[in-house]
């Protein structure tokens, strides 16, 4: 799984990739915008940014979502086999976008709404 979210973040420009405390980390500008991990249930999680209103939307479709115990601007999901990884890959611009300075995220074409 981490070689797939690895795969979609190298089309994004000035990302650093790093060993996070648990599983791997993307930033942009020092700032995290993923973050994937596996859990002590043998599952591995994504957890990424978004807007505010969509984030609620997401918590409340339940899975392969699930509320952060952490931030209120985090969507977190669960990889397995039924991911839909143009989903992760549109999540990962928007979150992308979401933390890069405004210039550097002007360059990178967001999914439409």
């Amino acid at each position: 799984m981490v070689e797939r979210v690895r795969e979609l973040v190298a089309a994004l420009p000035r990302v650093d990739e790093e060993k996070a405390w648990v599983g791997v980390r993307w930033q942009v500008s020092g700032s995290t915008f993923a973050h994937i991990f596996g859990g002590e249930d043998d599952l591995i999680r994504i957890t990424l940014r978004g807007e505010p209103d969509e984030v609620a939307a997401f918590q409340h479709l339940g899975h392969p979502y699930f509320k952060s115990g952490w931030g209120n601007d985090v969507i977190g999901m669960v990889l397995d086999e039924q991911t839909d990884w143009d989903e992760v890959g549109e999540l990962l611009v928007d979150s992308y976008c979401l933390r890069a300075p405004a210039g550097l995220a002007a360059t990178v074409e967001r999914p439409a709404p």
